[in-house]
């Protein structure tokens, strides 16, 4: 279908106009297609349209301003994912060359702020413009770049084979491995797979971040294989515990915790619930030589924090990176009694004058509810507390103006009284 035009309910554009990237399916008053220039105009709904899913489409107000190109897909509750500002003539004359224009773009504002040999996002998706895509740049310490990505749209899922020239163009890695096997893509109508693209390596590389190496799994590893946001909140928790008893829980590779003993950690406890998790930090302790400080636990996150309180055990730092405890809205009430929880006794078994670095990653959970929920784990343990530092994702998560979900990931520094 060569054109395509979708035209929205009364009021439905106010949030595409302050830059927000998606329409949904409830927002779409009527359709208007055809083939050719020389067709008549169909004009029908959307679930009676003989659009085709993956194609190009423009977007319109519902008196008939223009709003921007996107991608379609039925399938999805996320209906038309927006592309560009720009006409569908205009994005479409050279897709290939469109795409790696995006691409160049992304990748040249890292080359602001990261070295060649640094890992770090290079494609956040709608943040970059690239909707549903995701690619983590990994650089290895023999200096070999490595691409993990994630199509998990069918607006970038489409165009798979023009994005991946594009990378190769631009980035020139050594190999590229392919984990789209993320259950999100079955709401857009795709199927899971994983892989490489190309050349075959080894899918457990070494990569070194703030001084620390660090075993990544880019096969079986979460997401991407490594949480590559918190980079620069790890280095900011390290800063307080030098000579300290640092409890770091839901410790997935033992990254934060890692940090802690690089600042000069008198004792580091690491802990997850997953026995993989918990291996993995023992290898990355076993490669940084850091045996005599840094110490594993396989357990329940939730179950260890009460068995402290009951102990009577007290540490002079705690670090909780937990995994989203909501991945839907519904389920936010459910998760704030999780957040509240975790971080309430976390907040009992500090020391007085102690440090939490506690986040979430769940972009449900948002700023408000977030430090909330604090307060309210505050009150309830009896601790004063002064959040010291609100942060986020590091550089290379661009959080997108009139997009709240990309602003996902909260990190509070606290000093608990």
């Amino acid at each position: 279908m060569d054109f395509i035009r979708v035209f929205l309910n009364s009021k439905e554009e106010r949030e595409v106009l302050q830059g927000f990237p998606w329409v949904y399916d409830n927002e779409i008053s009527h359709v208007k297609y055809r083939k050719t220039e020389r067709d008549e105009w169909k004009v029908s709904s959307l679930a009676e349209s003989e659009i085709e899913n993956g194609s190009g489409v423009e977007v319109f107000t519902k008196s008939g301003g223009f709003l921007g190109t996107g991608i379609i897909n039925k399938a999805s509750k996320i209906t038309v994912r927006i592309i560009s500002s720009e006409h569908a003539d205009k994005v479409f004359e050279d897709i290939a060359k469109f795409w790696e224009r995006r691409v160049f773009d992304a990748y040249n504002v890292r080359r602001m702020h990261f070295a060649e040999n640094e890992s770090y996002r290079l494609i956040f998706s709608e943040s970059d413009f690239i909707p549903g895509l995701i690619v983590d740049r990994f650089c290895d310490v023999s200096g070999k770049v490595y691409l993990v990505i994630q199509f998990l749209a069918l607006a970038s899922d489409v165009y798979k084979n023009e994005i991946i020239v594009a990378l190769k163009n631009v980035c020139s890695p050594y190999a590229i491995y392919e984990r789209d096997d993320a259950e999100i893509r079955q709401k857009e109508g795709l199927e899971e797979r994983s892989g490489w693209i190309g050349r075959e390596a080894d899918t457990v590389i070494v990569i070194e971040e703030n001084g620390v190496l660090l075993n990544v799994d880019i096969a079986n590893g979460q997401k991407t294989g490594y949480f590559l946001d918190q980079k620069d909140n790890r280095v900011s928790a390290a800063k307080f515990c030098h000579g300290k008893k640092v409890f770091d829980a839901f410790c997935h590779t033992g990254a934060f915790g890692l940090n802690a003993a690089k600042a000069g950690a008198r004792e580091v406890i690491c802990a997850d619930i997953s026995q993989d998790a918990v291996n993995l930090t023992k290898s990355n302790i076993a490669k940084n030589n850091a045996q005599d400080v840094v110490k594993t636990v396989c357990a329940d996150v939730f179950d260890l924090l009460k068995s402290y309180e009951e102990k009577g055990e007290k540490f002079d730092v705690i670090i909780l990176d937990p995994p989203a405890f909501t991945k839907s809205a519904k389920m936010i009430k459910k998760a704030y009694g999780g957040y509240k929880e975790i971080n309430l006794r976390a907040m009992r078994i500090l020391q007085k004058g102690g440090i939490l670095v506690t986040c979430s990653c769940s972009q449900f959970f948002d700023s408000q509810v977030f430090y909330d929920m604090l307060t309210h784990a505050a009150k309830d343990s009896h601790r004063k507390v002064q959040v010291l530092e609100k942060r986020g994702a590091a550089f290379d998560h661009p959080v997108l103006l009139g997009h709240p979900k990309s602003e996902y990931l909260k990190c509070a520094i606290c000093h608990v009284l």
